[in-house]
């Protein structure tokens, strides 16, 4: 197939491109390269597919909604995947704006495109915050999702009504993933793992939020690519079970899904960190400090539906993928 990925030089885009390419289909990569963090790493990311002869990397902000017109006008992809986001709890406390722009506007110029371009599949991330002031766990997609408690989180449950409106008026087939806590090799500086990791290893103190009680679903990237790719080959369809007097709102009248893609398996903050210090072979120094706003204290995925429609399973356990990620971080910056 002919799969256009937005985000392409990020994190789980670059490793699902990856992928797509082994399996023999043809992408076509979007990213503008922006300066969240570290470029030099969003490149070493993208030099492990450019010289793929199935890859094109193109570069604009899907906020462009011409450049992004155009693209789908000379490529004409079959099936779409958007990554490309602004992603962050903490910073959207600091930069809301970058949010509307890249999370709203940029998701109304990938709908347009692919209501336009005659796409057969558009799937799209979402993500775990949507749970926002939610407490029983396990989070599932059949729960109410009304209370954010972060723009960041707001604009992702705002692309979900987005893609139902899309999928409803012109028969649009999208999937939402809720991504929770992806972690592996060649992942977000911002993210925990990253900066424990890099931390511990210069020798000083990490922030610990909520004093450590946080418990998160960390999720593998081999698992979640796996997921997302079975996900792009299972085209959403109507629900024939939905009603419109009990309304589920995980699928729809329309061709429209939501999926949770965890690891079904929280993990003590805490021990997350022991972990990192035994692969490390060094303590941490901890700073324990309060829950930040716009954080919640604990995700735990449901991810019941996306194992029964798609055959989703998460396999690999975070004893594995933290000592794949120290690894990888050691080799990669000569640590």
């Amino acid at each position: 197939m002919k799969i256009l990925v937005t985000g392409a030089a990020g994190f789980i885009g670059s490793s699902l491109a990856y992928r797509l390419l082994e399996r023999g289909d043809e992408v076509i990569g979007v990213d503008n390269l922006n300066d969240y963090y570290d470029v030099s790493l969003k490149r070493s990311r993208l030099a492990r597919l450019e010289n793929h002869p199935k890859f094109t990397d193109l570069r604009f902000d899907i906020e462009d909604g011409d450049a992004l017109s155009r693209a789908f006008s000379e490529h004409q992809p079959q099936r779409v995947v958007n990554l490309a986001a602004q992603a962050g709890v903490r910073y959207s406390l600091e930069n809301p704006h970058a949010y509307v722009s890249a999370n709203l506007v940029g998701f109304v110029n990938i709908l347009e495109a692919c209501r336009h371009g005659g796409v057969e599949h558009l799937v799209y991330a979402s993500s775990s915050s949507v749970y926002g002031a939610n407490t029983r766990t396990p989070f599932s997609v059949h729960d109410n999702v009304d209370h954010p408690i972060s723009l960041y989180a707001a604009s992702k449950k705002s692309n979900e009504l987005m893609a139902h409106t899309y999928s409803h008026l012109f028969e649009l087939p999208t999937t939402g993933l809720r991504f929770f806590t992806v972690y592996g090799p060649w992942g977000r500086p911002d993210m925990s793992l990253f900066l424990f990791t890099k931390k511990i290893l210069a020798g000083e103190p990490i922030d610990v939020f909520n004093y450590g009680n946080h418990r998160r679903d960390f999720t593998y990237i081999d698992d979640i690519v796996e997921g997302v790719i079975r996900t792009l080959d299972n085209i959403a369809t109507a629900d024939p079970d939905w009603s419109s007097d009990e309304p589920d709102s995980a699928s729809g009248s329309a061709p429209y899904r939501l999926y949770n893609i965890g690891s079904n398996n929280p993990v003590e903050l805490l021990r997350y960190i022991e972990l990192i210090e035994e692969r490390l072979g060094m303590k941490a120094e901890k700073n324990l400090l309060p829950l930040q706003p716009g954080d919640v204290p604990d995700t735990y995925a449901n991810v019941d539906s996306l194992m029964r429609d798609v055959g989703y399973r998460p396999t690999t356990p975070i004893e594995v993928g933290i000592t794949r990620f120290v690894d990888w971080y050691r080799d990669y910056y000569g640590v």
